[in-house]
């Protein structure tokens, strides 16, 4: 599956991105170095250090639907070199309520290297990954913004299919291993971020997927509750016939939540106006602006 959500040329955004670049230090200190003019992969960004350039996440696949809105991308990777990242998850049921969700920055040569790799791993129109025997597996989606517009591919289960799996053609099996790599070598890179010394990320926005709390058949004993300190819930309506529905939190609210999130986890009821609530915490991504992001997503 190849999507092209958009062609827009932008070769003053390039060049301002690339002045800057060359005359601005990169979110760690280091001086930037800047990437190549004439790259056909360059980023266009228009000067805006929030803008996305690189991304890879999942989609699909069989999880809860609250889980599938308020999935956090596998790695993003902004035009300022600042990668967020999901760090290392506890084996420990429940989970904690808020995903560990890591930032570490790179510099703007190995911004341009990566999206370079990106192009030449498939994330372009045309290429095609086939489609596997493999049920209810994600999709992994990969999305790139270049001078040349933005792109995103997906390949269904790209980890969980056979290399050799007899549905796929030749070159759609060599076009899957081309894209793994990468997205395996970007995995790479953030394991090297956290090793030398990632920073927790904070969000401006914190967004709760909500739905009304249903006490598990197979727990003994109804877990501690923990008073809901952000906006009045259930806040907007997702999907009315799974009653789910989306706030967001930011300031004093914000800090509130994330505070609160300290002492819970994944499972804990919420409690709101006397009623309890399953609140799934989605730090929002610089890109995302709030619940409609979310929605729109899916």
């Amino acid at each position: 599956m190849t999507r092209l959500r958009g062609s827009w040329t932008a070769a003053a955004a390039v060049t301002l991105f690339l002045l800057s670049a060359c005359a601005q230090p990169t979110a760690a200190g280091a001086p930037s170095t800047g990437a190549s003019p004439d790259s056909s992969s360059a980023p266009a960004t228009g000067g805006d250090g929030d803008a996305l350039v690189l991304r890879v996440s999942s989609a699909g696949g069989f999880v809860p639907p609250s889980a599938i809105v308020g999935r956090l991308p596998e790695t993003s990777v902004y035009a300022d070199g600042r990668v967020i990242f999901n760090g290392p998850v506890t084996l420990s049921y429940p989970g904690p309520a808020l995903p560990n969700l890591q930032w570490g920055t790179i510099s703007p040569a190995t911004l341009q290297q990566l999206l370079d790799k990106a192009v030449a791993a498939g994330v372009k129109p045309g290429t095609d990954f086939g489609q596997p025997g493999v049920a209810d597996a994600p999709t992994t989606e990969v999305t790139v913004v270049t001078a040349a517009g933005e792109r995103t591919v997906g390949a269904v289960a790209l980890r969980e299919a056979r290399p050799d799996d007899p549905q796929l053609t030749k070159a759609q099996q060599q076009a899957r291993t081309k894209l793994r790599t990468f997205v395996d070598e970007l995995g790479d890179l953030t394991t090297e971020l956290m090793t030398g010394g990632p920073q927790q990320y904070k969000p401006e926005v914190i967004a709760g997927i909500v739905q009304p709390y249903v006490e598990p058949a197979d727990q003994p004993g109804r877990p501690r509750t923990v008073a809901w300190p952000g906006p009045a819930l259930p806040g907007e309506p997702l999907n009315p016939d799974l009653k789910l529905s989306c706030v967001t939190a930011t300031g004093e609210q914000r800090d509130a939540v994330l505070a609160a999130a300290k002492d819970a986890t994944a499972t804990t009821p919420w409690v709101w106006a006397d009623n309890g609530w399953s609140v799934l915490l989605r730090p929002l991504l610089p890109d995302e602006a709030g619940c409609a992001d979310l929605k729109a997503g899916r």
